[in-house]
């Protein structure tokens, strides 16, 4: 079962959620779609890591009973508030510890003895709270083409970020681990399948996600979750993405 909480109202800004994951079944190759975020990922008494945007779908192989909690931030967040190169986690993850040392060792105990989804996730928020950066120009610039799902002249998103195009485009790929065209196709293949999921027809979702046609739908789709959408919702059944 997937469930999803709301951040501490101070963090808003800073992250989308905090979710947990806890398996009834076993799930071979148990698939996790783009969408542009990065997330801190607790795996219970084995690690917490910082995972990177992903440009592809990607699977695990979970075990009846196992769980997963994580915090999600915000596309082009976390690269400003770890001071990291996004682009470098881009399909990768690594231990939080190589970021912020025993902290990170700290935090996992005490997520290890928390004896509840609650109390993980206030645990989670707690790193950030009081010491989360100020958004800048660009933060602001990829928050607005998240708004937009991904359906904005980037020229203009550049231009209210003060920089040229090529200045946009370097900084987006540093902040958001994606260049500022990648990142808005994602953000569209995003909003076609939460569109998906409350039972729009494919047509109503092509059309309301901003795609030519279906055709370039099925792409994206081929692309992001590796295979057409019939078939990946056929599998899925309103599975989350991300």
């Amino acid at each position: 079962m997937y469930a999803e909480r709301q951040p501490e109202p101070a963090l808003e800004s800073w992250v989308e959620c905090t979710w947990s994951l806890e398996m009834s079944a076993a799930a071979p190759a148990y698939p996790v779609w783009p969408d542009g975020c990065m997330d801190l990922l607790y795996s219970p008494g084995v690690s917490l890591d910082l995972v990177g945007p992903m440009t592809t779908v990607q699977r695990f192989d979970l075990e009846a009973g196992e769980r997963r909690e994580g915090l999600r931030f915000r596309p082009g967040i976390a690269g400003r508030f770890f001071r990291i190169d996004a682009a470098e986690l881009r399909d990768r993850a690594i231990p939080l510890e190589a970021l912020i040392g025993p902290r990170a060792r700290r935090l996992l105990a005490r997520l290890d003895a928390a004896e509840s989804i609650e109390e993980r996730s206030s645990l989670l928020n707690g790193p950030l709270l009081g010491c989360a950066p100020r958004p800048g120009p660009i933060q602001l610039a990829i928050a607005a083409m998240t708004r937009a799902h991904g359906a904005v002249d980037l020229d203009w998103v550049a231009g209210q970020a003060r920089m040229s195009a090529r200045q946009f485009r370097r900084r987006c790929l540093q902040e958001s681990g994606l260049g500022p065209k990648h990142l808005a196709r994602v953000l569209r293949f995003r909003r076609a399948w939460d569109l998906a999921a409350r039972g729009e027809s494919w047509l109503r979702v092509a059309v309301e996600a901003g795609y030519f046609d279906q055709a370039h739908l099925v792409r994206d789709f081929r692309e992001f979750a590796g295979a057409a959408p019939v078939a990946v919702f056929s599998k899925t059944a309103g599975r989350r993405i991300g």
